[in-house]
């Protein structure tokens, strides 16, 4: 009976919302809300005092329900995206970039109607998400301090699915070819990207085209994919801000410049818009963790260099999002070259400076418990234009390739099956 009521409660949710928001909205300057344009301004909202249709979602599954014990031996999946494609047309074939620059969005981007077939396709082969926080804990016992791999309870014949977002900054080639421009809360008091369409330059706010709004709206319609409310990782650096809001301080800037109070003025406006933005996703089950503040090599750059800017993660982005014990490696370098087998001077000063996760990219969903240092390290798989066209075989316990590549709309390259 439980689930009867649970399921309908989110039912009606995800129809009142539909109702009131269809698939876009053009911002309005109205009494409810303000839509930060691209020049900062702030996102102000009316919510009401109702009950938060996440609660649908949080409590969907009861204790008693959770009967499956997953072992610290058996795998944890984790897949990572990167921001997903709006306008595949544009972003592929009409926009102004070179070549080069289209054929990488082919390379390490999905669109988003193959964002939305993967998490269908995953859900229906029934994963289920859970937190990166539930995964793994640190404890101290007669061995010392160190990493454990924790036993997740699930609900019978779920498998635990770990998801991340790197590059969730909406840096500023992403607006010029084809992708959403930032996140925003809307009049409903859930999360909306703000949207230009490159064809008629119409700005709007929509839930259809952006990949956090898209697995909102999935979990809502699907409470069952989500323990206790989990979601997804946002992977960030900070260099050109965080969300699409510009956030970064300009360090070129001196502080006696008279450039210096407009500077500051704008950029304390983005920081109070980002601020909500922040709030809702953290109530509604995403986290967050460092990509680097410059998306660095930790592979290759001096000890003093990654200092610097974690340091600079910790001022401009760990202030706003919170402290967090997960780092994403930028293109998947790992701190000292190797990782798995070295202990180096990088890695000790990044466990020094809170984090204990550290996740690469590579072919499988890899972990390792450091037996040196109190951190453990892993590997996420990238469902991305390469995968699509190459691995399809690697990834068929998530989804078959045939059926989520947009063969139609993609640059002919060929494929491997």
């Amino acid at each position: 009976m439980k689930h009867f009521f649970a399921l309908l409660l989110s039912v009606l949710m995800v129809l009142s919302l539909l109702t009131a928001c269809g698939d876009k909205t053009t911002p309005s300057d109205g009494d409810n809300q303000t839509v930060t344009d691209e020049n900062g301004g702030d996102t102000d909202n009316n919510t009401g005092d109702t009950a938060d249709p996440y609660d649908a979602v949080r409590n969907y599954w009861s204790e008693d329900q959770l009967t499956q014990a997953w072992g610290p031996d058996q795998v944890v999946e984790h897949l990572f995206f990167h921001p997903i494609i709006a306008y595949p047309q544009w972003a592929f074939h009409d926009c102004n970039a070179s070549q080069d620059q289209r054929y990488g969005l082919d390379d390490w981007m999905v669109t988003a109607d193959e964002y939305k077939k993967i998490l269908q396709s995953v859900y229906d082969k029934g994963y289920i998400l859970v937190a990166m926080e539930d995964v793994w804990s640190e404890v101290t016992d007669e061995s010392g301090t160190h990493m454990v791999r924790n036993t997740l309870m699930l609900p019978e014949g779920k498998k635990p699915l770990v998801i991340s977002f790197d590059d969730v900054n909406y840096y500023p080639y992403m607006l010029d070819e084809g992708f959403t421009s930032k996140l925003v809360v809307g009049e409903d008091g859930e999360i909306w990207a703000q949207c230009t369409d490159p064809y008629t330059n119409e700005t709007f706010l929509t839930k259809e085209l952006d990949a956090t709004p898209i697995l909102d709206q999935f979990v809502y319609e699907h409470p069952d994919f989500s323990l206790n409310g989990a979601k997804a990782i946002f992977s960030l650096t900070g260099y050109q801000g965080i969300l699409g809001y510009r956030t970064q301080d300009d360090r070129d800037i001196a502080a006696d410049s008279p450039d210096r109070p407009a500077f500051d003025a704008y950029r304390a406006s983005e920081i109070e818009a980002v601020k909500p933005v922040i709030q809702r996703l953290k109530e509604t089950g995403w986290t967050f963790g460092s990509h680097t503040w410059g998306h660095i090599r930790l592979d290759t750059k001096p000890l003093q260099t990654v200092i610097n800017d974690t340091e600079r993660w910790a001022d401009e982005v760990g202030s706003l999002v919170g402290p967090t014990q997960i780092l994403f490696y930028p293109h998947g370098g790992r701190p000292d070259g190797d990782d798995w087998h070295q202990t180096g001077e990088r890695f000790k000063y990044l466990q020094s400076q809170g984090f204990r996760i550290f996740a690469s990219v590579g072919t499988s969903s890899f972990s390792y418990v450091k037996p040196d240092i109190s951190a453990v390290i892993c590997d996420r798989l990238h469902p991305d234009g390469t995968t699509l066209r190459h691995a399809r075989s690697r990834y068929l316990q998530f989804y078959n390739a045939e059926d989520i590549m947009d063969t139609q709309v993609r640059p002919d390259l060929g494929v491997d099956w």
